[in-house]
């Protein structure tokens, strides 16, 4: 008996036609885009985060403004070479500017090149 002899997979578990439509709807979106809303998405919840949206002081959290940044440096610089610098510019400037933000919401900031993401970007300079 082989491995695929051992698993069943029953009838119940074909997908349906709607998941079927929303893969078929996912493969057709580039990764550009994919790419650049992730981002967008980082950048709004890291802003949110550091107390930047309306309402600000309510909802703001350092710890988790730190966690966003960070993936959104990693998704950044991974993804700049893959996106173009037409889409990475806008978003490097958004990160950058999230990065400062930061530094100026910390009570103790942290030292260049520690900040959120900063092992990703370098040091970043206001």
């Amino acid at each position: 008996m082989g491995m695929s002899d051992a698993v069943q997979t029953p009838a119940s578990a074909d997908p349906s036609p709607e998941l079927e439509g929303a893969t078929r709807d996912i493969a057709d979106v580039p990764a550009v885009e994919v790419i650049t809303t992730v981002a967008v998405h980082l950048m709004s919840s890291a802003a949110v985060n550091l107390g930047l949206a309306e309402g600000g002081e309510d909802h703001k959290d350092l710890d988790e403004a730190r966690k966003l940044i960070t993936a959104l440096a990693g998704l950044v610089t991974a993804g700049a070479t893959e996106i173009g610098s037409y889409h990475a510019g806008p978003l490097r400037d958004g990160l950058k500017s999230l990065q400062l933000a930061f530094r100026e919401a910390s009570s103790v900031p942290d030292e260049p090149g520690q900040g959120p993401g900063e092992k990703y970007t370098g040091p970043v300079f206001g």
